[in-house]
């Protein structure tokens, strides 16, 4: 009875059935939650430089030098923090406002993304509230009509936007990933069209 015992014991040992944790999902390259040709108005063209924001800084480099070193700089600081991987797209109707600060055209229009990858969501969070290639949360004793942080932007907590007819922009944490929209002389439509492109791809 005891060798009995033995055998059924190690017989149901050999059917019992392990399922594996499923695998979370990858996550979305940054190349491809920035905004793409489809997510724009027709009229506006990319820019030369467009994707890996590497790439997008040795372009700019030929263009203005002392602009693509203050991007480096700000590239850097957010490899500091953990990021790993970034990209940019711009689109414009003219080509001078690719080689422009974004958001700097003033009568050109114009549609830039940034998206950056971090390790973690503590990094990006971090990354966020210190702020993306110079901009910053606001504090929230300085939020005013055109200037919402949180989630009354529908982006999020972790969130601010700016809206001025001649310049809008967005910047929000979500998941591992920061990610910027800066509009130039589009309406507001545009811009929240831009957002809302971005926003699902971050995963």
């Amino acid at each position: 009875m005891l060798v009995l015992g033995v055998v059924v014991s190690c017989q149901g040992d050999t059917h019992a059935v392990f399922t594996p944790a499923p695998s979370p999902s990858p996550h979305t390259a940054p190349t491809v939650a920035i905004l793409q040709s489809r997510d724009v108005p027709t009229g506006l063209n990319v820019c030369v430089g467009s994707g890996p924001i590497d790439v997008y800084l040795s372009v700019l480099s030929g263009a203005d030098a002392d602009l693509a070193a203050r991007q480096s700089n700000y590239w850097q600081q957010l490899r500091n923090n953990g990021a790993i991987a970034g990209a940019v797209s711009v689109f414009a109707s003219d080509i001078t406002a690719c080689k422009t600060e974004l958001g700097a055209t003033t009568n050109v229009k114009a549609m830039s993304s940034l998206v950056f990858q971090f390790r973690d969501e503590g990094q990006a969070e971090r990354a966020w509230e210190s702020g993306v290639f110079g901009f910053a949360p606001p504090p929230l004793g300085q939020l005013s009509p055109n200037l919402i942080r949180g989630s009354g932007t529908g982006l999020g907590p972790s969130s601010f936007t700016y809206d001025r007819p001649s310049v809008r922009l967005a910047c929000w944490r979500r998941s591992v990933f920061v990610a910027f929209v800066v509009v130039s002389n589009a309406d507001l439509n545009t811009f929240h069209a831009a957002t809302a492109a971005i926003d699902p791809r971050l995963n």
